[in-house]
């Protein structure tokens, strides 16, 4: 029994000495080895990790409107273009330098019209007012708004209701369409804009963008790629030379009816921040005008020449249009757009051939 109780002491003591001698080597390799390993972050100290690896200020980039790139809170009402005349009749026409956009084409007899389109302003009224054409639709259809005129042959009327805007025609009796007793017919018929954003129909709604355009007039095409100009010299016609002269005091461009500076009805002179010189095949067309005058039109869909002139300076670029309802685009030599600076633009449609552009 001696022997037994004797044999379970020493046991225990070599257990014990064998534990104390396993703990002391394990401290002694944890000294001798690599540093010990920190904790593995919790699952919230991981997220705050991948949350600051994420976080990229975006951008400060304020609202413009679409047509002009102008900063501001954009209403969404419709853009109304207007079919406006420009012979030595109908001038000074009211409301042209509150546009966003015009748009200058020839029609028969050589004579040149304006398609000018508002939306970020109003003015009380526009005009004098005139009649449909067949190259309107592809200068309208992509604002998907409203197209107010005077009145148009049937033919052309079937391609304008075809284009999907909002018609709005003083021979069908719209409202806001007027005469004024100031002037003679056919260069009487003026009309409201406020009237016209009143009947539009559901559904129509601010446009979308027509150009594209920098965030300062710095930053535009013509200003970073551009050369120095002073004059922009157009021959549309026989019947049209209007001329753009440089004014670095007020950062436009000026226009003229050749030698005559082009005004507004109010006296203010017409100016663009943005001119752009666009280079068309000017066909013409089955409809007949008075005397049996053939009535042109421009091929836009597909793709050409153009300059654009913004700051003083111009540079050539290439414009391109894939469908009616699309907005024409242009686009520098690497496919890039074409950027304009922030502001109203002035859209010159040269016949290709007989039309010219003089950049001095």
């Amino acid at each position: 029994m001696a022997s037994t109780v004797g044999r379970t002491r020493t046991t225990r003591r070599w257990r014990a000495r064998s534990g104390a001698l396993v703990a002391i080597g394990a401290l002694a390799l944890a000294a001798c080895g690599s540093p010990a390993a920190e904790p593995a972050p919790t699952v919230t100290e991981r997220a705050e990790v991948v949350a600051d690896k994420q976080a990229v200020p975006a951008p400060d980039v304020p609202p413009t409107w679409p047509l002009t790139g102008v900063a501001g809170v954009p209403d969404p009402r419709p853009a109304i273009a207007v079919k406006v005349e420009n012979t030595s009749a109908a001038r000074p026409q009211a409301g042209l330098e509150q546009a966003d956009v015009v748009w200058e084409t020839i029609v028969e007899f050589e004579v040149s019209r304006f398609v000018a389109v508002f939306h970020s302003q109003a003015p009380e009224e526009v005009g004098p007012i005139r009649s449909v054409r067949p190259m309107d639709p592809l200068i309208v259809a992509p604002l998907h708004g409203l197209f107010a005129f005077s009145g148009g042959q049937g033919g052309i009327l079937d391609l304008v209701n075809a284009s999907g805007v909002q018609v709005v025609s003083h021979d069908a009796g719209a409202p806001g369409l007027y005469r004024v007793s100031a002037r003679r017919a056919p260069h009487n018929v003026y009309g409201s804009l406020s009237t016209w954003w009143g009947t539009a129909e559901a559904g129509r709604t601010a446009p979308p963008e027509q150009f594209a355009f920098a965030r300062t007039a710095e930053q535009a095409a013509a200003a970073t790629a551009g050369t120095p100009a002073g004059t922009l010299d157009l021959r549309l016609s026989g019947q049209s030379h209007p001329v753009w002269t440089w004014d670095a005091a007020t950062g436009t461009w000026l226009r003229s009816e050749g030698a005559e500076p082009a005004v507004a009805a109010g006296g203010a002179r017409l100016s663009a921040v943005n001119v752009v010189m666009i280079t068309a095949a000017h066909p013409d067309t089955g409809f007949g005008a008075q005397g049996g005058a053939p009535v042109p039109t421009y091929e836009l869909v597909g793709s050409g020449d153009a300059v654009v002139a913004t700051g003083g300076r111009t540079v050539p670029v290439r414009w391109q249009k894939d469908a009616q309802d699309q907005p024409l685009r242009l686009l520098m030599p690497d496919g890039s757009d074409a950027t304009l600076a922030p502001g109203n633009t002035w859209v010159e449609l040269v016949p290709a051939g007989s039309g010219s552009l003089t950049v001095s």
